[in-house]
Protein backbone atom coordinates (compact mmCIF):
# COMPACT_ATOMS: atom_id res chain seq x y z
CA UNK A 1 0.00 0.00 0.00
CA UNK A 2 1.42 3.24 -0.59
CA UNK A 3 2.15 5.25 2.41
CA UNK A 4 2.87 2.56 4.33
CA UNK A 5 4.53 4.54 6.97
CA UNK A 6 2.05 7.22 7.20
CA UNK A 7 -0.68 4.33 7.54
CA UNK A 8 1.42 2.34 9.89
CA UNK A 9 1.82 5.58 12.30
CA UNK A 10 -2.04 6.48 11.72
CA UNK A 11 -2.94 2.63 12.54
CA UNK A 12 -0.56 2.84 15.57
CA UNK A 13 -2.18 5.73 17.45
CA UNK A 14 -5.75 4.78 16.59
CA UNK A 15 -4.96 1.59 18.27
CA UNK A 16 -3.32 3.65 21.32
CA UNK A 17 -6.54 6.15 21.64
CA UNK A 18 -8.96 3.02 21.12
CA UNK A 19 -7.46 0.71 23.99
CA UNK A 20 -7.25 4.37 26.37
CA UNK A 21 -11.23 4.50 25.66
CA UNK A 22 -11.56 1.04 26.24
CA UNK A 23 -10.12 1.19 29.43
CA UNK A 24 -12.16 4.36 30.76
CA UNK A 25 -14.94 2.48 29.97
CA UNK A 26 -14.35 -0.68 31.59
CA UNK A 27 -13.26 1.45 34.54
CA UNK A 28 -16.50 2.07 36.34
CA UNK A 29 -17.10 -1.98 36.06
CA UNK A 30 -13.84 -2.63 37.77
CA UNK A 31 -14.69 -0.13 40.89
CA UNK A 32 -17.96 -1.51 41.28
CA UNK A 33 -16.55 -5.32 41.83
CA UNK A 34 -13.62 -3.35 44.35
CA UNK A 35 -16.41 -2.32 45.97
CA UNK A 36 -18.63 -5.25 46.14
CA UNK A 37 -15.54 -6.70 47.60
CA UNK A 38 -15.07 -3.56 49.93
CA UNK A 39 -18.92 -4.21 51.84
CA UNK A 40 -18.37 -7.91 52.68
CA UNK A 41 -15.57 -6.53 54.55
CA UNK A 42 -16.80 -3.81 55.84
CA UNK A 43 -19.90 -5.65 57.57
CA UNK A 44 -17.24 -8.09 59.10
CA UNK A 45 -15.75 -5.43 60.90
CA UNK A 46 -19.10 -4.21 62.47
CA UNK A 47 -19.72 -7.74 63.56
CA UNK A 48 -16.85 -7.73 65.27
CA UNK A 49 -16.84 -4.75 67.06
CA UNK A 50 -20.32 -5.88 68.19
CA UNK A 51 -18.49 -8.96 69.41
CA UNK A 52 -15.67 -6.92 71.10
CA UNK A 53 -18.39 -4.63 72.95
CA UNK A 54 -20.45 -7.98 73.93
CA UNK A 55 -16.95 -9.31 75.10
CA UNK A 56 -16.53 -6.34 76.90
CA UNK A 57 -13.32 -5.55 75.61
CA UNK A 58 -13.96 -2.06 74.17
CA UNK A 59 -16.43 0.69 75.51
CA UNK A 60 -19.62 2.06 74.95
CA UNK A 61 -17.81 5.29 72.78
CA UNK A 62 -15.37 3.29 71.51
CA UNK A 63 -17.82 1.22 70.27
CA UNK A 64 -20.18 4.06 69.08
CA UNK A 65 -16.87 5.52 67.19
CA UNK A 66 -16.17 2.70 65.00
CA UNK A 67 -19.33 1.67 64.17
CA UNK A 68 -19.48 5.57 62.59
CA UNK A 69 -16.40 5.01 60.78
CA UNK A 70 -16.84 1.43 59.43
CA UNK A 71 -20.63 2.84 58.38
CA UNK A 72 -19.36 5.85 56.55
CA UNK A 73 -17.14 3.39 54.47
CA UNK A 74 -20.23 0.99 53.94
CA UNK A 75 -22.04 4.21 52.48
CA UNK A 76 -19.02 5.26 50.21
CA UNK A 77 -18.50 1.30 49.09
CA UNK A 78 -22.42 0.95 48.34
CA UNK A 79 -21.87 4.58 46.53
CA UNK A 80 -18.87 3.40 44.45
CA UNK A 81 -20.74 0.21 43.63
CA UNK A 82 -24.23 2.06 42.46
CA UNK A 83 -22.27 4.45 40.44
CA UNK A 84 -19.99 1.59 38.58
CA UNK A 85 -23.09 -0.67 37.84
CA UNK A 86 -24.73 3.21 36.69
CA UNK A 87 -24.67 3.00 32.61
CA UNK A 88 -24.89 6.24 32.49
CA UNK A 89 -21.74 7.34 35.07
CA UNK A 90 -18.56 5.54 34.53
CA UNK A 91 -19.89 3.29 31.68
CA UNK A 92 -18.66 -0.22 33.20
CA UNK A 93 -19.71 -1.57 29.77
CA UNK A 94 -18.93 -5.73 29.12
CA UNK A 95 -15.91 -6.69 27.38
CA UNK A 96 -17.68 -7.78 24.69
CA UNK A 97 -19.56 -4.43 23.75
CA UNK A 98 -16.28 -2.77 24.74
CA UNK A 99 -14.31 -4.56 21.67
CA UNK A 100 -17.10 -4.31 19.58
CA UNK A 101 -16.86 0.05 19.99
CA UNK A 102 -13.69 -0.43 19.77
CA UNK A 103 -13.17 -2.12 16.21
CA UNK A 104 -16.08 0.49 15.05
CA UNK A 105 -14.04 3.58 16.19
CA UNK A 106 -11.02 2.57 14.47
CA UNK A 107 -12.39 0.98 11.17
CA UNK A 108 -14.75 4.25 11.13
CA UNK A 109 -11.88 6.49 11.34
CA UNK A 110 -9.31 4.72 8.97
CA UNK A 111 -12.59 5.07 6.15
CA UNK A 112 -13.70 7.94 7.26
CA UNK A 113 -10.18 9.44 6.64
CA UNK A 114 -9.79 7.38 3.45
CA UNK A 115 -12.66 9.02 1.91
CA UNK A 116 -12.52 13.19 3.18
CA UNK A 117 -8.85 12.84 4.05
CA UNK A 118 -5.72 13.04 1.67
CA UNK A 119 -3.11 10.49 2.47
CA UNK A 120 0.73 11.77 1.93
CA UNK A 121 -0.62 15.17 0.95
CA UNK A 122 2.50 17.49 2.72
CA UNK A 123 1.83 20.73 5.07
CA UNK A 124 0.95 23.27 3.31
CA UNK A 125 1.22 26.04 5.74
CA UNK A 126 -0.89 29.65 4.82
CA UNK A 127 2.38 31.67 3.48
CA UNK A 128 3.03 29.16 1.24
CA UNK A 129 -0.31 28.89 -0.04
CA UNK A 130 -0.61 32.54 -0.51
CA UNK A 131 3.08 32.31 -1.96
CA UNK A 132 1.43 29.73 -4.56
CA UNK A 133 -1.93 31.81 -5.14
CA UNK A 134 0.52 34.66 -5.98
CA UNK A 135 2.99 32.83 -8.76
CA UNK A 136 -0.46 31.08 -10.52
CA UNK A 137 -0.79 34.97 -10.60
CA UNK A 138 1.68 35.87 -12.13
CA UNK A 139 2.30 33.00 -14.64
CA UNK A 140 -1.63 33.59 -15.93
CA UNK A 141 -2.46 33.59 -19.38
CA UNK A 142 -1.97 36.90 -21.35
CA UNK A 143 -4.72 38.63 -23.06
CA UNK A 144 -4.11 37.11 -26.11
CA UNK A 145 -4.01 33.79 -24.64
CA UNK A 146 -7.54 34.59 -23.10
CA UNK A 147 -8.96 35.14 -26.06
CA UNK A 148 -8.09 32.43 -27.69
CA UNK A 149 -8.84 30.39 -25.51
CA UNK A 150 -12.34 32.26 -25.54
CA UNK A 151 -12.50 31.40 -29.07
CA UNK A 152 -12.58 35.34 -30.10
CA UNK A 153 -10.75 35.52 -33.19
CA UNK A 154 -9.62 39.41 -34.54
CA UNK A 155 -9.60 40.42 -37.75
CA UNK A 156 -6.74 41.04 -39.20
CA UNK A 157 -7.75 43.34 -42.16
CA UNK A 158 -9.92 45.25 -40.01
CA UNK A 159 -8.05 45.58 -37.37
CA UNK A 160 -4.91 46.95 -39.98
CA UNK A 161 -7.52 49.29 -41.04
CA UNK A 162 -8.31 50.77 -37.65
CA UNK A 163 -4.99 50.85 -36.26
CA UNK A 164 -4.25 52.72 -39.90
CA UNK A 165 -7.29 55.58 -38.88
CA UNK A 166 -6.16 55.89 -35.77
CA UNK A 167 -2.27 56.39 -36.67
CA UNK A 168 -3.29 59.99 -38.05
CA UNK A 169 -5.39 60.79 -35.17
CA UNK A 170 -3.77 63.27 -32.26
CA UNK A 171 -6.88 64.63 -30.86
CA UNK A 172 -6.93 63.74 -27.14
CA UNK A 173 -10.89 64.90 -27.13
CA UNK A 174 -11.93 62.99 -30.65
CA UNK A 175 -10.05 59.70 -29.32
CA UNK A 176 -12.02 59.66 -25.58
CA UNK A 177 -15.27 59.97 -27.59
CA UNK A 178 -14.27 57.41 -30.25
CA UNK A 179 -13.72 55.02 -27.37
CA UNK A 180 -16.65 55.97 -25.92
CA UNK A 181 -18.68 54.91 -29.26
CA UNK A 182 -17.13 52.32 -29.61
CA UNK A 183 -17.36 50.66 -26.15
CA UNK A 184 -20.73 51.38 -25.92
CA UNK A 185 -21.39 49.59 -29.14
CA UNK A 186 -19.87 46.34 -28.04
CA UNK A 187 -16.16 47.40 -29.76
CA UNK A 188 -14.65 45.83 -27.64
CA UNK A 189 -11.33 45.33 -29.71
CA UNK A 190 -11.81 48.69 -31.46
CA UNK A 191 -11.77 50.39 -28.05
CA UNK A 192 -8.78 48.64 -26.74
CA UNK A 193 -6.48 49.79 -29.73
CA UNK A 194 -8.56 53.41 -29.72
CA UNK A 195 -6.95 53.94 -25.98
CA UNK A 196 -3.29 52.58 -26.37
CA UNK A 197 -3.55 55.32 -29.49
CA UNK A 198 -4.67 57.96 -26.87
CA UNK A 199 -2.14 56.77 -24.47
CA UNK A 200 0.63 56.78 -26.71
CA UNK A 201 -0.80 60.39 -28.36
CA UNK A 202 -0.93 61.80 -24.53
CA UNK A 203 2.39 60.80 -23.33
CA UNK A 204 2.63 62.87 -20.03
CA UNK A 205 -0.55 64.21 -20.00
CA UNK A 206 -2.35 60.85 -19.79
CA UNK A 207 -4.71 60.40 -17.10
CA UNK A 208 -5.59 57.79 -14.96
CA UNK A 209 -9.06 57.90 -16.27
CA UNK A 210 -7.47 56.79 -19.28
CA UNK A 211 -5.42 54.31 -18.24
CA UNK A 212 -8.47 52.72 -16.09
CA UNK A 213 -10.50 52.71 -19.49
CA UNK A 214 -7.57 50.94 -21.10
CA UNK A 215 -7.88 48.20 -18.81
CA UNK A 216 -12.23 48.26 -18.75
CA UNK A 217 -12.25 47.71 -22.53
CA UNK A 218 -9.43 45.07 -21.81
CA UNK A 219 -11.77 43.40 -19.33
CA UNK A 220 -14.39 43.97 -21.14
CA UNK A 221 -13.37 41.96 -24.14
CA UNK A 222 -11.64 39.22 -22.38
CA UNK A 223 -15.15 38.86 -21.07
CA UNK A 224 -13.91 39.46 -17.67
CA UNK A 225 -10.96 38.27 -17.39
CA UNK A 226 -8.34 40.35 -15.82
CA UNK A 227 -5.08 39.73 -17.98
CA UNK A 228 -1.51 40.59 -16.94
CA UNK A 229 -1.91 43.69 -19.91
CA UNK A 230 -5.11 45.12 -18.11
CA UNK A 231 -3.25 44.66 -14.50
CA UNK A 232 -0.34 47.21 -15.97
CA UNK A 233 -3.36 49.74 -17.10
CA UNK A 234 -4.32 49.34 -13.48
CA UNK A 235 -1.04 50.18 -12.26
CA UNK A 236 -0.47 52.72 -14.15
CA UNK A 237 -3.96 54.09 -13.29
CA UNK A 238 -3.30 54.04 -9.25
CA UNK A 239 0.18 55.10 -9.75
CA UNK A 240 -1.12 58.46 -10.91
CA UNK A 241 -4.52 58.59 -8.88
CA UNK A 242 -4.40 55.75 -5.73
CA UNK A 243 -8.19 56.57 -5.43
CA UNK A 244 -9.64 55.51 -8.78
CA UNK A 245 -12.44 53.66 -7.97
CA UNK A 246 -12.59 51.60 -11.16
CA UNK A 247 -9.07 50.56 -10.52
CA UNK A 248 -9.18 49.45 -7.17
CA UNK A 249 -12.42 47.49 -8.27
CA UNK A 250 -10.67 46.06 -11.43
CA UNK A 251 -7.88 45.20 -9.58
CA UNK A 252 -10.05 43.60 -6.50
CA UNK A 253 -11.36 41.48 -9.18
CA UNK A 254 -8.10 40.20 -10.60
CA UNK A 255 -7.30 39.32 -6.77
CA UNK A 256 -10.66 37.79 -6.43
CA UNK A 257 -10.07 35.47 -10.07
CA UNK A 258 -6.54 34.74 -8.87
CA UNK A 259 -7.75 33.55 -4.73
CA UNK A 260 -6.25 36.07 -3.23
CA UNK A 261 -9.48 37.15 -1.27
CA UNK A 262 -7.59 39.06 1.39
CA UNK A 263 -6.02 41.50 -0.99
CA UNK A 264 -9.48 41.80 -2.69
CA UNK A 265 -11.02 42.64 0.20
CA UNK A 266 -8.07 45.35 1.10
CA UNK A 267 -8.90 46.97 -2.36
CA UNK A 268 -12.91 46.87 -1.99
CA UNK A 269 -13.47 47.78 1.64
CA UNK A 270 -12.79 51.73 1.43
CA UNK A 271 -14.85 52.14 -1.86
CA UNK A 272 -17.99 50.13 0.24
CA UNK A 273 -17.47 52.30 3.04
CA UNK A 274 -16.09 55.86 1.01
CA UNK A 275 -16.74 55.51 -2.14
CA UNK A 276 -19.53 56.61 -4.17
CA UNK A 277 -22.61 55.38 -3.45
CA UNK A 278 -24.80 55.45 -6.64
CA UNK A 279 -21.65 54.33 -8.70
CA UNK A 280 -22.42 50.52 -10.33
CA UNK A 281 -19.39 49.08 -9.34
CA UNK A 282 -19.93 49.91 -5.63
CA UNK A 283 -23.22 48.53 -5.56
CA UNK A 284 -21.43 45.44 -7.26
CA UNK A 285 -18.87 45.30 -4.81
CA UNK A 286 -21.83 45.45 -1.63
CA UNK A 287 -23.29 42.57 -2.86
CA UNK A 288 -19.97 40.45 -2.49
CA UNK A 289 -17.58 42.05 -0.20
CA UNK A 290 -19.74 39.64 3.16
CA UNK A 291 -18.95 36.09 1.17
CA UNK A 292 -15.13 37.91 -0.13
CA UNK A 293 -14.47 38.28 4.04
CA UNK A 294 -15.48 34.85 4.92
CA UNK A 295 -13.36 33.51 2.15
CA UNK A 296 -10.26 35.65 3.56
CA UNK A 297 -11.06 34.56 6.69
CA UNK A 298 -11.65 38.62 7.81
CA UNK A 299 -14.96 39.38 10.57
CA UNK A 300 -16.77 42.12 8.48
CA UNK A 301 -19.68 43.73 9.02
CA UNK A 302 -20.64 46.34 6.43
CA UNK A 303 -21.92 49.55 8.09
CA UNK A 304 -24.98 50.32 8.97
CA UNK A 305 -26.87 51.85 6.15
CA UNK A 306 -25.60 50.49 3.39
CA UNK A 307 -27.36 47.34 3.39
CA UNK A 308 -30.57 45.83 4.13
CA UNK A 309 -31.40 46.43 8.01
CA UNK A 310 -32.02 43.22 10.69
CA UNK A 311 -35.88 44.45 10.37
CA UNK A 312 -35.84 43.79 6.84
CA UNK A 313 -33.83 40.74 7.01
CA UNK A 314 -36.04 38.79 9.25
CA UNK A 315 -39.14 39.48 7.50
CA UNK A 316 -37.94 38.27 4.44
CA UNK A 317 -36.97 35.28 6.26
CA UNK A 318 -40.50 34.66 7.58
CA UNK A 319 -42.26 34.99 3.87
CA UNK A 320 -43.01 31.90 2.23
CA UNK A 321 -42.57 31.51 -0.99
CA UNK A 322 -45.40 32.43 -2.58
CA UNK A 323 -45.24 35.78 -0.69
CA UNK A 324 -41.31 36.55 -1.61
CA UNK A 325 -42.25 36.21 -5.25
CA UNK A 326 -45.28 38.70 -5.47
CA UNK A 327 -43.02 40.94 -3.47
CA UNK A 328 -40.17 40.78 -6.15
CA UNK A 329 -43.24 40.94 -8.78
CA UNK A 330 -44.42 44.00 -7.09
CA UNK A 331 -40.94 45.22 -6.52
CA UNK A 332 -39.71 44.58 -10.51
CA UNK A 333 -43.68 46.37 -11.85
CA UNK A 334 -42.86 49.24 -9.60
CA UNK A 335 -38.97 49.73 -10.87
CA UNK A 336 -40.22 49.24 -14.19
CA UNK A 337 -42.91 51.94 -13.83
CA UNK A 338 -40.48 54.41 -12.62
CA UNK A 339 -37.66 53.50 -14.79
CA UNK A 340 -40.18 54.21 -17.95
CA UNK A 341 -41.53 57.52 -16.55
CA UNK A 342 -38.44 59.00 -14.53
CA UNK A 343 -35.37 57.27 -15.26
CA UNK A 344 -33.14 56.05 -13.04
CA UNK A 345 -29.34 55.49 -12.67
CA UNK A 346 -27.39 52.78 -13.54
CA UNK A 347 -27.79 50.72 -10.75
CA UNK A 348 -31.53 50.75 -10.72
CA UNK A 349 -31.56 49.38 -14.40
CA UNK A 350 -28.97 46.44 -13.41
CA UNK A 351 -31.53 45.90 -10.70
CA UNK A 352 -34.28 45.43 -12.95
CA UNK A 353 -31.98 42.86 -15.17
CA UNK A 354 -31.34 40.77 -12.40
CA UNK A 355 -34.52 40.56 -10.95
CA UNK A 356 -36.20 39.97 -14.35
CA UNK A 357 -33.47 37.40 -14.60
CA UNK A 358 -34.71 36.16 -11.48
CA UNK A 359 -38.20 36.00 -12.57
CA UNK A 360 -37.28 33.92 -15.49
CA UNK A 361 -38.81 36.57 -17.89
CA UNK A 362 -35.61 36.67 -20.03
CA UNK A 363 -36.85 38.36 -23.08
CA UNK A 364 -38.35 41.66 -20.69
CA UNK A 365 -34.68 41.62 -19.26
CA UNK A 366 -33.63 41.57 -22.82
CA UNK A 367 -35.18 43.92 -24.33
CA UNK A 368 -34.43 45.85 -20.74
CA UNK A 369 -31.10 45.59 -21.37
CA UNK A 370 -31.08 46.94 -24.64
CA UNK A 371 -33.29 49.92 -23.70
CA UNK A 372 -30.22 50.46 -20.94
CA UNK A 373 -27.45 50.62 -23.75
CA UNK A 374 -29.41 53.29 -25.65
CA UNK A 375 -29.85 55.55 -22.10
CA UNK A 376 -26.14 54.98 -21.26
CA UNK A 377 -24.56 55.19 -24.85
CA UNK A 378 -20.91 57.30 -24.58
CA UNK A 379 -20.16 56.28 -20.52
CA UNK A 380 -18.06 53.39 -20.95
CA UNK A 381 -17.96 52.63 -17.11
CA UNK A 382 -22.21 52.29 -16.72
CA UNK A 383 -21.96 50.28 -19.77
CA UNK A 384 -19.38 47.65 -18.71
CA UNK A 385 -21.76 47.07 -14.88
CA UNK A 386 -24.87 46.45 -17.10
CA UNK A 387 -22.94 44.09 -19.98
CA UNK A 388 -21.74 42.14 -17.00
CA UNK A 389 -25.15 41.58 -15.46
CA UNK A 390 -26.52 40.53 -19.06
CA UNK A 391 -23.55 38.38 -19.25
CA UNK A 392 -24.22 36.88 -15.71
CA UNK A 393 -27.97 36.36 -16.67
CA UNK A 394 -27.74 34.37 -19.90
CA UNK A 395 -28.84 37.66 -22.20
CA UNK A 396 -27.29 38.90 -25.19
CA UNK A 397 -24.80 41.29 -24.73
Amino acid sequence: MAHAGFWAVALALAAVVTAVLAAAMRRGRTEAVAAVADLAIYKDQLAEIDRDFARGTIGPDEAKRLRDEVSRRVLEADRARTEGADPTTEGGLPVAVVVILGAVLLAGSIYGYWRIGAPGYPDLPLQARLAGLDAAIAARQTQAEELARLGVAIDVDADAQLRAVLAEETDLDLLRQAFAVRFSEGETHGAVLTMERLITVAGTNVTAGDHANHALALVAEAQGYVSPEAEAALRAALSLDLGSEVARYLVGEMFLQGGRFDQTFRFWRPLVENGNPSAPWVISIRERIGTVAGLAGIPYQMPAGLGPDAGDMAAAAEMTPEDRQAMIEGMVTQLSDRLATEGGDVEDWNRLIRSLAVLERLDQAQAIYDEAKIRFEGRPAELSFLRLAAVETGLNP
